[in-house]
């Protein structure tokens, strides 16, 4: 009767151990913001590179502040940040300017089960825990994660298959993301688009 008992045991040991697993939490605390001109009236550029003429500024606290040394090397930078203003998910998007709908990983959703964002945007200049940069495409007081350098020999790959797949992802024409898609992409909001057929209806 032993061995049966000690079966059991190990099976719920497992099972619990998987419940566990399952609802593990990872928390992150800021290391500081960023600070914009955009909020979710204006909207904000779709990705900073393809508006380099905007400026921002990241303010971290400054426990961080050596961190930061010899990052004035480097003209351009990762940063890694929290969609403080997303609004749920969902596991299909249709990008804007696109009529293909695709899984939220293969896009830039800003509405994912971890609102994670990924900006590359150039160093102007570094003061002690404050860094201003040019290209960016965040709202105003975003959480920052992390920051890491942008290095060519392993960020930089070419691939016809990207290529074709980012044309097929549309919104390659649409360089600023205006208020009104914001309300779809950022806030979840149902809208109907411009180049929707008469009988089509949003769920």
């Amino acid at each position: 009767m032993k061995r049966p008992a000690v079966i059991l045991t190990f099976l719920a040991i497992l099972f619990l151990t998987g419940c566990a697993r399952k609802n593990d939490l990872i928390t992150y605390k800021p290391i500081g913001y960023f600070h914009t001109e955009y909020t979710l009236k204006t909207g904000a550029p779709r990705q900073g590179i393809l508006k380099p003429e905007t400026k921002g500024l990241i303010v971290l606290d400054t426990i961080y502040t050596q961190g930061l040394n010899c990052l004035d090397e480097f003209e351009y930078i990762w940063i890694i940040t929290h969609f403080h203003q997303t609004r749920g998910w969902e596991s299909i998007v249709t990008p804007p300017e696109s009529d293909h709908a695709f899984g939220v990983f293969a896009t830039r959703s800003p509405r994912r089960p971890n609102p994670i964002g990924l900006s590359l945007v150039k160093v102007d200049t570094i003061i002690r825990n404050k860094i201003y940069v040019s290209g960016v495409d965040v709202f105003d007081n975003t959480p920052i994660l992390d920051i890491k350098p942008y290095l060519p020999s392993v960020d930089h790959v070419v691939s016809a298959k990207n290529m074709w797949a980012e044309i097929l992802l549309g919104h390659h024409d649409e360089d600023f993301i205006s208020d009104s898609l914001v309300k779809e992409f950022v806030l979840g909001e149902k809208m109907k688009r411009s180049g929707s057929k008469p009988d089509e209806k949003e769920k």
